[in-house]
């Protein structure tokens, strides 16, 4: 069969590339005046190796069952579609056979070279790691766009540092070890970071210019003084700031002002300067604020909570948050979530401007009360639901309120399970039936802890390890499968910790609380036991060894107050211990014989914070009475004849504690810490004294040594562990009866990452203890300022390290003030 083949040339619009369709039959002519109609019988793609041949023949349009005309627009059109993929790099259409009136074609393409590798010149490691995942390169087709993409994101990775004259080159080559591949080379040459040399200001009379530069918090002026404040130039900073100058004129009534012209021009290769002028406008105040549609709260409520009164300053941004935002939850909008309403809305309208005054219309859409439907927790894993639902309040069935919500957040941030900053809460209104569904969303964190710490106390090195498993199910102790490795996700806590320094002493303790005694009310119950042993080194068997044994076991029962509101709670404690001495002389008041310590312990605390590792908001205040029972009065001992043994074989005394720790957000995470706290030890009978147990140790990390005899180590930076203490006749600590101590504490976060909390910490310290009350002075307190950073790992708790400066001097310790280091691990000062 004699055959012909007719070429159709077609140039593509964007490439200079040949495009060809070839079509052979013998019983095929072409009239180009006259063109034939053929249905398409049967399109192949042929060349191809990573697309997918199915969208390539939609993508070129040409459909099995179509009618086409050849010669006709449809071949032209289709191969034009396939050159806009930029994925190739010849395009032919061949008609590869006809009969009658079908006609069956072959698209066949030259796919453009993919990606193999890529590389970086002039970049560090850990710049090309961070580009890297911006650019996303993998097994991809190496287009025109494909590079010009990759080279803007570099070099705006760059420019959002600074670098405003980076410069970004792509180098390709062909792959020689593999068909149709090619390799990029980024070459970067940073240049130097451009910094901002001087910001001028024209226009503004109600600000200076220097108020106007620290309302631009990231742009800065080069100064040689400023050396912890960064002066790159960052145009989207810039940007943001621009809007920061306007919101500080806004925020004092000129709510017209506006930036009229700026500019940002290069005084050398790596300065800016940088030229703003400003229109203010007039300064504007509001007048009269009335209040439209509203019934279940007057117009004089209304006013008091939206605390504006004629003649206050215009200030949009405190008019939006007594309306809706207001961190204290005294805004309207909470008024009336708070009740139910959680379709209500307040639209303020400006119904009058009148020369340099406002009138607003407040007006107000009430709704219907809603109420609870469905409660949902999402994102849970490990914690079983019913720890998560116990410390909810919204509960089916009750009004919405918006400060329940809140508090549920805070309960659940207050367990230490979850991310307190990815923390959510969906509400899901359904108007049509006045209900709501309220979906809490969590993301667990490592909760369990480990303890590993040395301290150096008594001329020996003691070291600790410790296990605190804080999310404990021992519900799931028989449980198949549960021990990963410990049963988890009941909400409960078990610690396990051991102390030594070798021979000379040993400690190991046990604890368990259970935070839902019952499950149903949050009633704890906690119970410890632990035992120690400390001696001189030499063997039992020998007479002189010196030794103490101390035994004991506490058990307790706390309980959640309502009243005077429910961030009260009530805890009891039995405490008891049991302590043996032999040759023991010089810590205690006698060296033979044993001593009985019962005692009985009432505490009150409130605890309002918003999170448990770094507090923005809230207090912790607490009241602690210890007591034993009063054994002086009714066992007929005489103690001025009788023996420091027969003295102190029943230990008796009252101890009182009490702290208060304020947390007030400044700025932003700027937070201060206020903090008091007081102890007092005291007794039942004259002749007997003080109890030589339970004393107070000032002074240091408050961590350094061990506690043999029910001992509080009190921290007090700038100053040597347990120098702030009263003293005997021959220079040894005896532990005081009564302290005080005051810290101001300014913190600031790096990371709030749960991963890694950091923040740094400036302070101002303050306290002594004296032996007797009669001698108690609160304004002679050993002083000391400092600074320091803490770091909480989810498995090693609060890791701290301060250096102290002590102002006031110790008796008998040259050097016990001055400079010192504090680490502290598992304690905030």
């Amino acid at each position: 069969m004699k055959r012909f083949l007719l070429f159709l040339l077609i140039l593509a619009s964007s490439t200079s590339l040949k495009a060809q369709i070839q079509v052979g039959n013998d019983s095929l002519s072409i009239d180009y005046g006259n063109p034939q109609s053929y249905e398409i019988g049967g399109v192949v793609i042929v060349g191809t190796k990573f697309l997918d041949e199915a969208v390539l023949i939609n993508i070129s349009g040409l459909s099995v069952g179509d009618t086409i005309d050849v010669p006709g627009d449809k071949i032209s059109k289709a191969i034009e579609n396939l050159w806009k993929q930029g994925l190739f790099t010849d395009v032919k259409i061949i008609a590869s056979r006809v009969f009658g009136k079908r006609i069956f074609f072959e698209i066949r393409l030259l796919e453009r070279p993919r990606l193999s590798t890529f590389n970086f010149k002039g970049v560090s490691k850990s710049e090309a790691d961070k580009i890297r995942e911006k650019i996303n390169l993998g097994d991809k087709v190496v287009t025109d766009n494909l590079l010009s993409t990759t080279k803007n994101t570099v070099r705006n990775f760059y420019v959002e540092k600074g670098y405003m004259n980076a410069e970004v080159t792509i180098v390709n080559v062909r792959d020689t070890l593999f068909v149709n591949r090619e390799k990029l080379t980024i070459i970067v040459d940073k240049k130097s970071r451009v910094k901002v040399e001087k910001i001028e200001f024209s226009g503004n009379t109600f600000f200076s210019d220097n108020k106007l530069k620290r309302a631009m918090k990231d742009t800065k002026e080069k100064k040689w003084w400023k050396i912890f404040t960064s002066s790159k130039f960052l145009d989207e900073k810039y940007q943001e700031d621009k809007i920061k100058i306007v919101a500080a004129y806004a925020d004092k009534g000129y709510r017209d002002a506006h930036i009229a012209f700026d500019s940002v021009y290069q005084s050398s290769p790596a300065r800016v300067n940088i030229v703003v002028k400003v229109e203010e406008g007039h300064q504007y105040f509001f007048r009269n604020i009335s209040w439209l549609g509203n019934t279940k709260h007057t117009s004089q409520e209304l006013s008091t909570i939206l605390g504006i009164k004629k003649g206050d300053i215009y200030d949009q941004s405190v008019l939006d948050q007594r309306l809706f935002m207001s961190q204290n939850g005294r805004d309207v909008s909470s008024l009336y979530m708070d009740d139910g309403y959680l379709f209500f809305s307040v639209t303020p309208v400006e119904v009058n401007v009148e020369n340099d005054s406002i009138d607003f219309e407040m007006r107000i859409y009430e709704g219907k009360q809603a109420r609870i439907n469905k409660v949902t927790v999402t994102g849970n894993v490990k914690t079983n639901d019913r720890v998560i639902m116990r410390e909810i309040r919204t509960l089916p069935g009750q009004l919405f309120s918006r400060a329940d919500i809140i508090r549920t957040q805070r309960e659940l941030a207050q367990l230490g399970y979850f991310d307190q900053e990815k923390l959510g809460v969906n509400p899901i209104p359904n108007p049509a039936n006045g209900t709501v569904d309220i979906e809490y969303t969590v993301e667990e964190k490592p909760s369990d802890q480990l303890e590993l710490s040395g301290g150096y106390g008594a001329n020996q090195l003691v070291g600790t390890l410790g296990l605190s498993f804080n999310n404990f199910s021992a519900g799931n102790i028989f449980k198949k499968g549960a021990w990963r490795p410990l049963p988890s996700g009941g909400g409960q806590k078990l610690s396990l910790r051991a102390q030594t320094n070798g021979k000379y002493y040993q400690s190991y303790s046990a604890s368990f609380t259970e935070p839902w005694l019952g499950g149903k009310k949050p009633n704890s119950f906690s119970v410890s036991i632990f035992h120690s042993i400390q001696t001189s080194g030499s063997s039992s068997s020998e007479s002189s060894q010196q030794q103490i044994k101390i035994s004991g076991i506490s058990v307790g029962l706390g309980k959640r107050l309502k009243k005077p509101d429910d961030y009260f709670s009530i805890f009891h404690e039995v405490s008891y211990q049991y302590y043996t001495l032999q040759n023991y002389g010089g810590t205690f008041l006698f060296s033979n014989g044993v001593s009985n310590n019962l005692s009985f312990q009432e505490s009150i605390s409130r605890n309002s914070i918003d999170a448990p590792i770094y507090p923005r908001t809230g207090s912790q205040l607490s009241l602690t009475l210890q007591l034993t029972p009063p054994y002086s009065l009714f066992n007929n001992v005489n103690y001025s004849t009788a023996s420091d043994a027969v003295k102190y074989k029943f230990i008796e005394y009252h101890k009182w504690k009490f702290s208060s720790s304020w947390f007030t957000k400044l700025a932003g995470n700027l937070v201060l810490n206020t903090k008091i706290q007081y102890g007092f030890l005291g007794l039942y009978n004259r002749s007997l004294g003080a109890s030589p147990f339970e004393r107070f140790y000032l002074g240091g990390d408050g961590l350094s040594g061990f506690s043999l005899d029910g001992r509080e180590i009190i921290a007090l930076r700038g100053y040597e562990n347990n120098s702030v203490t009263p003293q005997n006749s021959s220079g040894s600590q005896i532990g005081g009866t009564i302290f005080d101590k005051y810290t101001l504490e300014l913190r600031y976060p790096v990371s709030l990452n749960p991963s890694a909390t950091i923040y740094f910490l400036c302070f101002a310290e303050a306290g002594n203890s004296w032996l007797k009350f009669k001698e108690f002075n609160p304004f002679s307190s050993k002083r000391s300022i400092g600074s320091g950073i803490r770091i909480f790992l989810p498995v090693f708790g609060i890791l701290g390290l301060d250096y102290g400066y002590g102002f006031d001097p110790i008796l008998n310790y040259s050097d016990a003030n001055k400079g010192h280091f504090h680490f502290s691990i598992g304690q905030q000062f």
